[in-house]
């Protein structure tokens, strides 16, 4: 599919269902995590560690041998890890959720130079590679550790081949927001891929690791068969275009994807009503039309705004961004024009990395915790434990899902401060809900978590490519992920503290995690804060001078 010509609707439509199949099956799979721990344990995944502890501890006097051999009847049930089990099973996720957010800059960097089929037949190896380290779990381990580097792999593979289909988008330019919610909906709900597979095992049939992962093969060979026959080779769009189609609704040329947005000047009279058609030489006429309009910023505020008014750009660039100068409370545009070194620098990335890094480490810490500590707050309920693990697993694919359209509500109608207010609400909301043993306290602070996670990234997106611009878009945002998945190797850290230090209390942990939420957040509103006054401050001083300068007699 070039920019000029699009192949059949056919065609354009077997892509996008391929594309959306497969990122329902493999975008974001591992995210799932809390749904196959269960099976990883009653597998005996890392079992082994338990039983070299019970071997070697012989100590007298205390409790360490009994509760190492409580451990081996446990493993014996299928029932619950022992601490070094489920240390180990932890570090799974924790090394999938690092590798899949590090990811984001060298996936950007590989699509850009050599286009989205490249860039998903890599993804499709990765899969496939990670199938096998998977399937063939046990008898590798006597030699590395299969399972976590499987699983690192499958986290490494998901961002090529989720990536690599939004240039799928521009296939149906009038409806390419639909398009991008359709495949950030299947991405969200790819985490119920192994529900459906613990549903099974549990429900229906045991089909061991061994079996299922072999089933999976099918995914990668898949993707892999769409690369070459069914998808395009080079229609890849930056990730700053895309987020300038998320943001202004207009596509490359400069025209809105509404064509009832077009003024009736840009109609062919000879087309139907509604219909959008423009005449021939409106792409060239159009880029030259209305040179400059009235400015409703200071141009003190930042170059940004200068460039953006001196730059050749559609009466309808300039409209969109006059409206979302409005709509975000001053601060689209704020970073416009600064090199990527001097936005990385700013107190905008920075204050925004901090407040993303410690609400990744949040999530992805319940995630991989969820059951062990709902069982410690409610004093070692097991049924009840996995009840609430259960509901979560089951929320978390259909609450990404059921978010899209109050996303898109809250991101159009509110400001940018507006937004982050919000999100540091829902934030310390949920962490206090975290540290509470009363169940509808639980069930509410899940059911916000599911839903604010797609809040979250999708306004961490929006906040860049209003702040930053859609020029250094995927650096500065993949910039921003990249960082916070490094940091995600805490997660190690808090799991092991909360284990040996804490002696199984998620309390600590999560207290000082919400804490931190709220110290980082209120960082981040009242630097936001003060820039919204002093552009307003600067623009009054301009409207005055403008004032000033009509009433001096000439």
């Amino acid at each position: 599919m070039s920019s000029t010509e699009l192949p059949s609707l056919a065609k354009r439509v077997g892509q996008i269902s391929c594309a959306i199949t497969w990122c329902l099956l493999a975008a974001g799979p591992v995210f799932g995590f809390a749904a196959l721990k269960p099976i990883l344990i009653k597998e005996g995944v890392y079992a082994e560690k338990c039983t070299s502890k019970a071997d070697l501890v012989v100590t007298l006097g205390n409790s360490t041998l009994v509760n190492s051999l409580l451990s081996l009847t446990n493993i014996e049930k299928n029932s619950s890890p022992c601490a070094e089990q489920d240390l180990s099973l932890n570090f799974m996720f924790t090394l999938a959720a690092v590798v899949t957010n590090i990811a984001a800059l060298p996936v950007g960097s590989i699509l850009d130079e050599y286009g989205p089929r490249v860039s998903g037949i890599i993804g499709s190896g990765l899969i496939l590679v990670a199938t096998l380290l998977l399937k063939f779990g046990k008898p590798l381990s006597n030699y590395f550790d299969a399972y976590s580097i499987g699983y690192a792999t499958l986290a490494l593979g998901g961002p090529f081949v989720f990536i690599s289909s939004f240039q799928l988008a521009n296939s149906f330019p009038k409806n390419s927001g639909l398009i991008l919610a359709l495949l950030t909906g299947a991405f969200d709900s790819s985490s119920a891929l192994f529900l459906v597979y613990r549903l099974i095992y549990t429900n229906i049939h045991k089909v061991t690791l061994d079996h299922f992962f072999t089933y999976y093969l099918a995914v990668p060979i898949f993707i892999f068969l769409c690369q070459i026959f069914v998808m395009p080779r080079d229609s890849y769009k930056t990730m700053g275009t895309l987020a300038k189609i998320g943001e202004m609704a207009i596509d490359e040329t400069g025209r809105p994807l509404n064509p009832d947005n077009l003024y009736p000047e840009d109609r062919d009279p000879n087309s139907a009503p509604g219909s959008g058609a423009v005449t021939p030489s409106e792409s060239t006429a159009l880029l030259m039309r209305r040179a400059s309009l009235s400015a409703r910023r200071a141009s003190t505020v930042s170059r940004a705004s200068y460039t953006s008014r001196t730059s050749v750009k559609s009466v309808y660039e300039q409209d969109a961004e006059e409206e979302l100068i409005e709509n975000s409370g001053g601060v689209f545009g704020i970073m416009h024009g600064y090199t990527v070194v001097e936005q990385l620098k700013s107190p905008w990335f920075f204050l925004m990395t901090l407040f993303t890094t410690i609400q990744m480490l949040r999530i992805n810490f319940f995630v991989a915790t969820i059951k062990s500590q709902e069982l410690y707050l409610y004093g070692g309920d097991e049924k009840l434990a996995v009840k609430i693990n259960q509901f979560f697993d089951l929320a978390l694919p259909l609450g990404g899902l059921a978010s899209i359209p109050f996303i898109g509500v809250l991101l159009d109608n509110f400001t940018t401060l507006s937004v982050l207010i919000i999100l540091l609400v829902v934030s310390i909301f949920i962490g206090v809900m975290g540290l509470l043993s009363f169940l509808p306290a639980t069930y509410a602070g899940i059911l916000l978590l599911v839903m604010y996670r797609p809040f979250y990234y999708t306004a961490v997106s929006d906040f860049c490519a209003k702040v930053f611009g859609f020029e250094t878009f995927g650096t500065v945002y993949g910039a921003i992920i990249c960082f916070s998945g490094v940091c995600n190797i805490l997660q190690q850290f808090m799991d092991k503290a909360t284990h040996e230090l804490f002696h199984m209390n998620p309390t600590p942990i999560n207290a000082t995690l919400t804490i931190l939420t709220a110290v980082f957040g209120f960082m981040l509103l009242g630097y936001v804060r003060s820039q919204e006054l002093e552009i307003k401050r600067k623009n009054l001083e301009l409207e005055a001078q403008e004032a000033s300068i009509r009433n001096v007699p000439h």
